[in-house]
């Protein structure tokens, strides 16, 4: 989407554009935030790509992930809250390519099933099937982008005597919501973000207990009552997981948060990015340009702090290359380059310093290209005030607020705390409710939405 965005800034701006296809697996586009409730395999038998549950709310500041060019003023028309549900994320990231009238490069139910590159025309073959005709055909192209991200393949472990574990057992990628977890013992196997999240929704949504359970260090947070960390499962009997330290319980639920993987099948071995999940990949160019063939360009293929501006940051230069705006330089001096940032990267100790790196990666992209800059310095003071504010309560940061980094409007506190909301619903979260309405959805009675407030 960022990609498309891109190429219509520089139409519209007057410059020469290619033709543009991109063929997307979904039946619609959003990437993660396009909700499924399938898992496994979705009605055309094909990996179901998006990670994404019911009652998911941006765990970061929306003011750190702001597009430069398409503000939540502009799409809102009025302040919301710093951390908003999934429905209304993928209203805002929809709004602004709907507004830029791109879909119509888009052959959606799309799957590429493969890619191959003719050194000696130097085009690419990209062989896609129809996913509701059926139909296969292949297309030759100047350059592919990968757009399709790396947190949809699921990285499974093997925990001795996990075969024969009883209850409800699943990856992070497959959990569709905590309401089936409220009076259960849940084990969360991972020390990241989902297990962090799936842990406080199944806290929100009255689970009996929530371990979670780390290989290298505890998140160190503090925990309410009824939540703690153990370290790494060592094996299971029945419902049992026995744990490094010695320690057993009983649990109702698994949910493995153990991570995804670079996982491209449409791309030969010698196109392919091979990487663990980190902050710049070995063999990009620039975090986006493939050392393997400087006609490949991956977008978001780094860990992420910074996410969607940073996705248009990647996406102007990668669109500028294409253009022949921005020249690469030879392959000594882009390895040169690579080195130099993992050099840096190597010597990074702290959270603080991965933000501060990422922005400084953002800031010399937007310097080649003609992306609005914005300021880094202040997304980054907003990423630390966010850690902090989580090591102060978990629970609760997401009722605090921020000022839009690209306007200064300071968000507004939502109408509900978030651990007392229970409708993530688009319509609800837009809502003026009505005085008492609040503290009957506390109860947990029946609550009608109030009056909805939107441009």
């Amino acid at each position: 989407m960022a990609q498309l965005r891109a190429f219509e800034s520089a139409r519209k701006s007057g410059r020469p554009v290619p033709e543009i296809i991109c063929y997307e697996k979904q039946e619609d586009w959003g990437g993660q935030w396009n909700f499924s409730w399938r898992t496994g395999i979705d009605r055309h038998g094909e990996p179901v790509h998006s990670s994404m549950y019911r009652n998911l709310w941006s765990n970061g500041p929306k003011e750190a992930l702001e597009f430069a060019e398409y503000t939540f003023d502009e799409h809102f028309g009025r302040p919301i809250s710093s951390y908003p549900p999934r429905e209304v994320l993928w209203d805002y990231i929809n709004g602004r390519v709907e507004k830029s009238d791109v879909k119509k490069h888009v052959r959606f139910s799309t799957v590429v099933r493969w890619v191959d590159f003719n050194a000696e025309t130097q085009l690419f073959t990209v062989t896609v099937q129809d996913l509701k005709t059926g139909q296969t055909e292949s297309n030759e192209f100047d350059h592919v982008i990968v757009g399709s991200g790396h947190f949809s393949f699921p990285n499974v472990p093997e925990f001795k005597g996990i075969e024969s574990y009883p209850g409800i057992l699943m990856h992070a990628h497959d959990f569709r919501g905590a309401e089936g977890l409220a009076g259960k013992d849940v084990l969360l196997i991972g020390a990241s973000y989902s297990a962090e999240d799936i842990g406080v929704q199944a806290f929100k949504m009255g689970a009996s207990s929530v371990t979670i359970s780390y290989r290298s260090a505890a998140m160190g947070f503090d925990w309410p009552e009824g939540m703690d960390e153990l370290p790494l499962v060592d094996r299971f009997e029945g419902s049992v997981a026995h744990f490094r330290d010695g320690q057993s319980r009983t649990y109702d639920a698994v949910i493995l948060c153990t991570g995804y993987l670079h996982h491209y099948p449409f791309l030969p071995a010698d196109l392919a990015l091979s990487s663990p999940n980190n902050l710049y990949p070995d063999t990009l160019y620039r975090g986006v340009v493939s050392e393997a063939n400087n006609k490949l360009f991956y977008l978001g293929a780094q860990d992420q702090w910074f996410t969607f501006n940073m996705f248009d940051a990647q996406a102007w230069y990668v669109r500028d290359v294409i253009l022949g705006d921005a020249t690469l330089p030879s392959a000594a001096k882009q390895r040169q380059d690579i080195d130099a940032w993992l050099e840096r990267l190597a010597a990074l100790a702290t959270a603080a310093d991965e933000v501060r790196f990422q922005a400084d990666y953002i800031r010399d992209l937007i310097e080649q290209t003609d992306y609005p800059m914005f300021d880094l310095d202040e997304v980054t003071r907003i990423f630390l005030a966010w850690k902090n504010d989580k090591q102060h309560n978990i629970l609760n940061y997401r009722d605090q607020v921020y000022p839009s980094v690209m306007t200064g409007t300071m968000a507004e506190v939502h109408h509900t705390p978030w651990l007392r909301e229970l409708d993530d619903s688009l319509e609800r979260y837009l809502s003026v409710p009505e005085e008492d309405e609040i503290e009957r959805l506390v109860r947990g009675e029946k609550s009608s939405v109030g009056k909805t407030s939107r441009k």
